[in-house]
């Protein structure tokens, strides 16, 4: 499990293809101190098994469901990476419950600056998704834990703050770029759960009718 918290950017050494999967090398530093052989790790938000591991970097296997569902196929040598190590039973939650799951990818519309360092960023995201956002709920974007502050007609924004602009991927996007989006677990299940209601029809005059009132 992670947290949405950015740790480090890493820079993408190789990206080969193999057939229907890929397998991606990662430049990194303060996410290698203590990273195992098979350990997880977060890449733009999507848990992967880190192997092959090297003093300053590590590579990991992309299955074909990765490349459907993220935007991990569309990296290329040199470009930039947001990188997370599981959460610890010890440490704080300063974000959300994030998985590494990435539910589909949205397309980035704008990042407008409001104040000095602060943005506002606009996503499109798949129509299917929407039932699972709510406005000030959670959401994480390329494995950044951000709270929707508007939805409108499939278009979530964020503010971006200084801190955030600084530390993640987000102030090299171009118009057009995916964007890996996974949803709020909690979400998930509500919905799922309402879905499987038996929910029994309202009390209306005419059903009082039928019942002799």
């Amino acid at each position: 499990m992670f947290t949405g918290i950015v740790e480090e950017l890493g820079t993408v050494g190789a990206l080969e293809s193999r057939a229907a999967a890929a397998r991606v090398t990662i430049r990194c530093d303060k996410v290698r101190e203590d990273l195992q052989e098979g350990a997880s790790i977060a890449v733009n938000g999507v848990c992967l098994t880190a192997t092959d591991l090297r003093p300053d970097s590590f590579s990991a296997d992309l299955a074909p469901e990765t490349l459907r569902r993220s935007n991990l196929g569309g990296l290329r040598p040199g470009s930039h990476v947001n990188l997370e190590r599981p959460l610890s039973p010890s440490s704080r939650l300063s974000g959300h419950i994030v998985q590494g799951h990435v539910d589909g990818t949205g397309e980035f519309l704008s990042l407008n600056r409001l104040s000095e360092e602060n943005w506002w960023l606009q996503i499109r995201i798949p129509a299917e998704l929407d039932p699972y956002l709510v406005y000030k709920g959670s959401i994480a974007i390329d494995g950044i834990s951000l709270t929707i502050a508007s939805l409108e007609a499939c278009v979530l924004s964020v503010a971006i703050i200084p801190h955030t602009y600084r530390n993640t991927t987000l102030g090299e996007y171009r118009p057009g770029a995916r964007v890996n989006l996974e949803c709020d677990i909690l979400a998930k299940h509500v919905e799922k759960l309402l879905r499987k209601l038996d929910l029994k029809p309202g009390l209306t005059v005419d059903r009082l009718r039928e019942q002799g009132y």
